[in-house]
C-alpha cells in the first residue's frame, strides 16, 4: 500500500496487545521506548487470562492498568467455534429452490479418486435451512416478499428454537431490497442476530457467498459474548475499550466486529504477519519476507512483499469458504507438540495429532508418553534441560529420551539421538513444502526472501529451514516468542468493501465503475474512526472470459479499463507464466481504507557482561558439536558470533547450525547469516 504514514500514538501513549493461543495469552506492553512482555496460561473464558495477563506485564513494567491508553486483542473464538463445531445453533432463509447450495457446494473435490471422501456436514441441517418465495433478475426485483411469507417464517424460526439465523437470497449482492426487507423484520420478530449476505459478502457466487454467511451467524452469538465480557473487564481494570484484529491484518473497533463476526476468524496468525513485517529494518527485508510462526500444534507461513502483507479473499477454514479479505496463511499441522509416528510403510510421519497442553510432550513431566518435536529438540541439546518454558515448567529429558527410544525401536534407527534428527529433519521439512507452497507454487523464487521466525518453536527450526531454501537471511525479532501481540500495537485501522460488477474491460462505462468506487469510498468513510486520516486503496478482479478464478490488480482513479487490463495480463503472466488472447473482464471492484497506526519502537543497550552462560552439547546432522548458550540480554550487540550457538530468551530459543553466523541488530532483533568464514 502506498500513502503517508500518520503517527495516531500519542508520545506518552502505553499500549498493550494481547493474542489468545491455545496454550499461552502473549502480552506485548509498550510504553516509552521499552517493550514488556509476558505469558500466562490461556483459559476457558479468554477473557480471564486476557485480564491476567495485562495485569501481570503492568506489574513487571510497573505501571497501574489504568494508565494503559491503547488496548488491542487477538483471539480464537471464532475459529474454535469452526473447529469444535460449538457454534450458535443455526438457521438459513434462501430463495425457494436453493434450500440445499450450501449442502451441493462446487463441484471440486479435494480428494477426486478417494472412494471413502466424505463431506464434512453442513453448519446448518436441512431441517433449519427455509425458503421464500421471491425472485431478484439482472434487471432488478421481480417479485417481492410479501407479508404472509414474513409471518409464516418467524413462526418457523421460532419453532426451530434458533439462536442465530443467516439470510442469502439470490442475487442480493446486485439486488438486496428483498433480503434487507426480509432482514428487518426478522431482526424485529426474533431474539437472535441476523447476518444478511449483502452486508457480510456482497459478491456473486451463491455457493461462497451463502457459506460466508452462515459463518459469520454460526460464530457470532460467541463473539458477541465474549467481546461482551472483555469489554467489561477492560472496564474493571481501568482499561480503554479494545480494537479488535480482525483477519485482514487490521484492527477494528468492538461494536464492528460484534456485527460481523466472520471477520474475526484468523485474527491472531494475521496479527502475527503484521508483526513479522513491522520489525523489518532494512530496505531488502520490506521487499520480501517469508512469516514462519511455529506454535505448539501448527505451523503458519505468509509473505509480504514490497512492504506488503498477502492477503486474499479465498479461503476454507475447518472445510467451510469464507470469502472475506483475510492474510493469506499457509498452516501446516507441525508444532512443537506435534507427535511423530511411523506409518504402516515404516516412514517416519509428523502430526497432525498433537500433544497438547495436556499431558503435552513426553519432556513436561505431565503423563505423556508420546514423542513430539519438543522433546526431540531436547534430546538435540537444542533446548536445555533446566530451560523453563512459559517461566514455570520445567523439562524431563529422560522422559523425551524414552519417548524417542520407543520410537527409534519401531522405525528401525539407531537410538534416540537417531530418532530425534529424524523428527526434527521431517518436521522441518514438512515447514519447508509449506513455505514453497506461498513462494514457488505461485512464482516466486524463495532466495529472493528473508525469513522472520517466530512463535515458540520457529527461531529453534527457522535456519534450518533456510538452509534448505537457500534463503540467506533469518531475522527473530525481539518479541519473537510474543509476536502476534506485538503485531497488535502495529496494526492499522482497516476496512474493507467490495462490489460485483461484472462487464467485459472493452465494454465497460468508465463513469459507472467510479461511480462504484466512490459508493465504496462513501461507506468506508463512515466507517473508520478518523476519515480525514484514512487513506483508500483501489483494486479490482479480473480474469480472461471463459475462468473461473479472478485475479486482484491494483487500481487508479479514474479508473482505465486499458490500464487495468494490462496490469491484470502482467499479474496472470507472473502466476501462471503466460498471457492470454481472450478478452478481460472485470467481476469484482474492491475498496480498502486504512487509518495508519505507528509501531512502537523498542531497543536494546549493549549488555555489561556479554558472553556465553554455558555450554552444552548439541547434534546438527554432521554430528555433535559442544555449543555456547547465550543468554538473549547477554548476547554481543553488533558483533557477529559463528555457529553453531544457542541463544535462549524468555519465550523462545534460537538454533544457529555451523555454516552460519549471528549478530545483534540495535533493535533487538537477532540476526543470522550464512557465515562469510
Amino acid at each position: 500500500m502506498g500513502g503517508d504514514t500518520a503517527d495516531g500514538r500519542a508520545t506518552d501513549a502505553r499500549a498493550v496487545g494481547v493474542d489468545v493461543g491455545g496454550t499461552f495469552t502473549d502480552v506485548a506492553l509498550a510504553l516509552d521506548d521499552r517493550l514488556v512482555t509476558a505469558k500466562v496460561p490461556s483459559t476457558d473464558d479468554q477473557s480471564e487470562g486476557v485480564a491476567a495477563g495485562i495485569e501481570k506485564a503492568c506489574e513487571a513494567a510497573g505501571i497501574d492498568p489504568e494508565s494503559v491508553t491503547e488496548f488491542s486483542h487477538a483471539m480464537t473464538v471464532s475459529v474454535n467455534a469452526l473447529l469444535e463445531g460449538d457454534g450458535a445453533r443455526t438457521a438459513l432463509v434462501t430463495t425457494e429452490g436453493f434450500r440445499d447450495v450450501l449442502e451441493i457446494g462446487r463441484q471440486t473435490r479435494p480428494s477426486l479418486y478417494d472412494l471413502d471422501a466424505e463431506k464434512p456436514a453442513p453448519l446448518v441441517p436441512r431441517r433449519r435451512r427455509f425458503e421464500v418465495s421471491e425472485r431478484a433478475t439482472v434487471d432488478g426485483i421481480e417479485r417481492p416478499v410479501d407479508d404472509a411469507a414474513i409471518e409464516s417464517l418467524v413462526a418457523d424460526l421460532r419453532d426451530a428454537d434458533v439462536e442465530s439465523v443467516a439470510v442469502c437470497l439470490l442475487h442480493a449482492y446486485a439486488h438486496p431490497e428483498n433480503e434487507d426487507r426480509l432482514a428487518e423484520a426478522l431482526r424485529d420478530a426474533l431474539d437472535a442476530p441476523v447476518s444478511a449476505s449483502n452486508e457480510v459478502l456482497p459478491e456473486f457466487r451463491e455457493y461462497e457467498r451463502t457459506s460466508t454467511t452462515v459463518v459469520d451467524a454460526y460464530v457470532r452469538p460467541a463473539i458477541d459474548g465474549y467481546v461482551g465480557r472483555l469489554t467489561e473487564r477492560a472496564r474493571d481494570l481501568g482499561l480503554p475499550q479494545p480494537r479488535i484484529m480482525q483477519a485482514n491484518g487490521g484492527v477494528t473497533d468492538a461494536e464492528t466486529v460484534r456485527r460481523n463476526a466472520v471477520t474475526t476468524v484468523l485474527s491472531g496468525p494475521a496479527a502475527g504477519v503484521v508483526g513479522a513485517s513491522a520489525t523489518a529494518a532494512t530496505e531488502a527485508e520490506r521487499d520480501g519476507l517469508i512469516t514462519f510462526d511455529m506454535g505448539g500444534t501448527s505451523s503458519d507461513v505468509s509473505l509480504v512483499r514490497d512492504g506488503e502483507v498477502e492477503r486474499t479473499t479465498e479461503s476454507t477454514i475447518a472445510d467451510r469458504p469464507i470469502g472475506t479479505p483475510m492474510v493469506d496463511v499457509e498452516t501446516v499441522g507441525a508444532g512443537g507438540g506435534s507427535i511423530a509416528w511411523v506409518d504402516a510403510g515404516g516412514a517416519l510421519r509428523i502430526g497432525p495429532r498433537s500433544a497438547g497442553a495436556d499431558p503435552g510432550p513426553a519432556c513436561y513431566g505431565k503423563g505423556g508418553t508420546e514423542p513430539t518435536v519438543t522433546d526431540a529438540d531436547l534430546v538435540l541439546g537444542y533446548v536445555g534441560a533446566d530451560t523453563d518454558l512459559g517461566g514455570d515448567l520445567s523439562l524431563d529429558a529422560a522422559a523425551a529420551r524414552e519417548a524417542l527410544a520407543d520410537l527409534a525401536d519401531e522405525a528401525g534407527m539407531d537410538g534416540p539421538v537417531a530418532a530425534a534428527l529424524g523428527v526434527h529433519r521431517v518436521a522441518n521439512a514438512d515447514m519447508t513444502r509449506a513455505i514453497r507452497s506461498v513462494t514457488v507454487e505461485r512464482g516466486h523464487d524463495p532466495r529472493g526472501f528473508g525469513l522472520v521466525a517466530f512463535g515458540g518453536a520457529g527461531p529453534m527450526h527457522a535456519v534450518a529451514i533456510a538452509d534448505a531454501l537457500d534463503v540467506r537471511r533469518v531475522v527473530v525479532p525481539r518479541a519473537s516468542g510474543v509476536l502476534s501481540a506485538y503485531g497488535l500495537l502495529a496494526a492499522d485501522e482497516t476496512r474493507d468493501a467490495v462490489r460485483t460488477r461484472q462487464a467485459p474491460l472493452a465494454e465497460v462505462d468508465p463513469d459507472a465503475v467510479e461511480a462504484v468506487y466512490g459508493e465504496l469510498t462513501e461507506g468506508l468513510s463512515d466507517e473508520v474512526s478518523d476519515p480525514a486520516a484514512a487513506r483508500v486503496e483501489y483494486a479490482a478482479d479480473c480474469r480472461y472470459a471463459g475462468q473461473s478464478f479472478e485475479l486482484t490488480v491494483d487500481v487508479d482513479r479514474p479508473f482505465d479499463p486499458a490500464a487495468v487490463g494490462e496490469r491484470f495480463a502482467a499479474a496472470h503472466e507472473s502466476a501462471y507464466g503466460y498471457r492470454a488472447d481472450e478478452p478481460v473482464e472485470l467481476v469484482n471492484c474492491r475498496a480498502t481504507a486504512t487509518v495508519p497506526r505507528t509501531a512502537p519502537a523498542v531497543g536494546v543497550d549493549a549488555p555489561e557482561d556479554p558472553g556465553p552462560r554455558t555450554t552444552r552439547e548439541a547434534v546438527f546432522p554432521d554430528g555433535a558439536r559442544e555449543t555456547p548458550v547465550y543468554d538473549r540480554d547477554r548476547f554481543p550487540l553488533g558483533e557477529a558470533v559463528e555457529g553453531p550457538v544457542v541463544v535462549e530468551g524468555p519465550e523462545s530459543t534460537v538454533v544457529v547450525p555451523p555454516g552460519w553466523a549471528m549478530r545483534l541488530r540495535g533493535d533487538g532483533a537477532l540476526v543470522a547469516e550464512v557465515s562469510e568464514a
